[in-house]
């Protein structure tokens, strides 16, 4: 059956050049090392490790022992050494450059915050042991509490939620458990925006919602017509994004707040986006009642790469007494943990997690919040949002804004300046990769046709940010220009080339085999 290619093209033009490479004997490109898959490169004969055979004690496998071989890859340990340090050349980093993804905010962290998570009291911790030994990692954990609810001017706090999609679900079951105990068991359908992360809604259907989707104005916020339509007796809730996912303040927020409060249900607030407003807007004056907080966004703990996240959860006046546990108390000069639901002083809606929280990502966040101070988060927010300015207010003249006026953490722009060339969104940001720029944020938000997203964060300079958009601005013009079978080709200069996305999606190669003599001489 032929690949259904219709639409954009789905792999890089046939006439792809060198890029002024000459082909070389061993696939490498100067000290760009050639790396061919593990399997490939190692054998099941060979071994890095000599393990004598066991002696004397029988296998306590029975017949479960395995018939065959595993069919590993060996490699003595300098190949295995090289071929991971190779790999890790091909990747992209923050310590390597500007990471543009929009709405990740992948933005530098302090080495002190490492520093202090290392620290044997804190990176050795473990949660069974007696509440007398770990008194300084409660303390750690009762201070960051006390901090979020400060910043966020929220009473009570849930501190065991492990990420942001964690977070929402510890805010939607709050409010759910407060409807159930208030007699509202009708309330069962949740308002979601548009422009909300796309977690929001699955989040609330895995609370046993409904969702009921709020279009977007022209303006990229909330159509309060919609919204105000929309209201109910059967409303649960609101779950909204400020700044959404377009890179903007819902400047109607207020508003939307008492009149969700008026109908009864209760405002879900988006947290992930804190970065923008942290030190400025306190998200309890605004009339939020639950809202999760991305560690790791926020207060610079590691984002991406596999690692642990955190979400911990603020919560308003009406939803704190229904937060789950575990959490911590001071009693006196001592730190306690009330573990049981019977224990705790209000109506916990259950339990999330089997321990409390991630210890790594409060003190990260805890020490990125002392050393930086109130007015240091705040100009952090002001950084932010400065530097996602410039790069639209200088951009604006080749690229196009998919909304007009000023922007917050992240510059969005559509695909209109690409009309006629040619060149899709996605051409244009594998050419990023040829200049030495990870892409920004592609297609996303779904309301903006071609999206790019972009969100430089508060930790780049001035000097590199003109590079970026210096690089931006040359390959705007180039599409421009007619140079499309160039950006068709991109990336030239990158390890592996683009991938022929429709036959990749259809046709996925998940398992390494090996490839037989008739199955090589067929591709000759």
């Amino acid at each position: 059956m032929p690949m259904n290619t219709q639409g954009r093209p789905t792999r890089m033009a046939d006439n792809i050049a060198t890029g002024g490479y000459a082909e070389t004997t061993s696939g490498s490109k100067g000290l760009e090392q050639a790396e061919p898959l593990i399997y490939e490169r190692g054998s099941a004969v060979q071994t890095g490790v000599d393990l004598p055979e066991p002696k004397g004690t029988p296998s306590r496998l029975g017949g479960l022992a395995r018939q065959s071989e595993l069919g590993l890859p060996g490699l003595s340990e300098p190949e295995t050494m090289r071929h991971y340090v190779r790999l890790s050349r091909k990747n992209y980093a923050i310590d390597l450059g500007l990471y543009p993804l929009g709405s990740c905010t992948m933005k530098h962290n302090p080495r002190l915050n490492e520093k202090m998570a290392r620290l044997p009291g804190f990176a050795d911790v473990h949660p069974m042991q007696p509440a007398s030994t770990v008194q300084g990692a409660y303390q750690v954990i009762g201070e960051l509490a006390h901090w979020l609810m400060t910043l966020t001017g929220m009473p009570g706090v849930a501190m065991s939620p492990k990420a942001g999609a964690h977070g929402e679900f510890c805010g939607m079951m709050a409010i759910r458990a407060k409807l159930d105990a208030d007699g509202q068991t009708h309330r069962r359908r949740v308002l979601v925006p548009e422009s909300a992360h796309g977690t929001n809604p699955a989040t609330a259907v895995q609370c046993g919602f409904t969702v009921d989707e709020i279009p977007a104005d022209d303006t990229g916020r909330v159509d309060m017509e919609a919204f105000k339509a929309k209201l109910g007796d059967d409303v649960a809730g609101i779950m909204l994004t400020n700044p959404n996912t377009c890179g903007l303040f819902e400047r109607d927020i207020r508003e939307i707040a008492d009149l969700i409060h008026e109908a009864g249900g209760y405002f879900y607030c988006d947290g992930a986006n804190f970065n923008a407003i942290v030190g400025r807007v306190r998200p309890g004056d605004l009339g939020v009642d639950a809202m999760h907080i991305n560690l790791h966004k926020t207060f610079s703990t590691p984002h991406g790469g596999g690692g642990p996240g955190s979400g911990p959860t603020v919560l308003s006046e009406a939803l704190a007494p229904h937060a789950p546990v575990p959490y911590v108390v001071q009693n006196g000069n001592d730190w306690e943990l009330v573990e049981h639901e019977a224990d705790a002083a209000g109506e916990p809606f259950g339990r999330m997690a089997a321990f409390h929280g991630q210890m790594g990502m409060f003190t990260r966040a805890l020490t990125y919040m002392m050393s930086h101070g109130s007015d240091g988060l705040k100009q952090v927010a002001e950084d932010a949002v400065l530097n996602a300015n410039y790069i639209q207010a200088r951009l604006k003249h080749v690229m196009t804004p998919a909304f007009d006026g000023v922007c917050m953490h992240e510059a969005l722009f559509d695909d209109r300046f690409l009309e006629g060339t040619g060149v899709t969104t996605l051409d244009f940001a594998k050419a990023m990769i040829d200049e030495g720029y990870h892409p920004m944020t592609m297609y996303f938000p779904l309301v903006v046709h071609g999206a790019m997203l972009i969100e430089p964060t508060e930790t780049e300079s001035k000097s590199g940010l003109d590079r970026f958009i210096d690089v931006l601005e040359a390959l705007s013009l180039a599409a421009k220009a007619g140079e499309k079978e160039r950006f068709q080709a991109a990336p030239i200069h990158a390890p592996t080339k683009r991938l022929d996305e429709t036959r990749a999606a259809r046709q996925p190669v998940l398992r390494w085999t090996p490839s037989t003599d008739d199955e090589l001489q067929a591709a000759e």
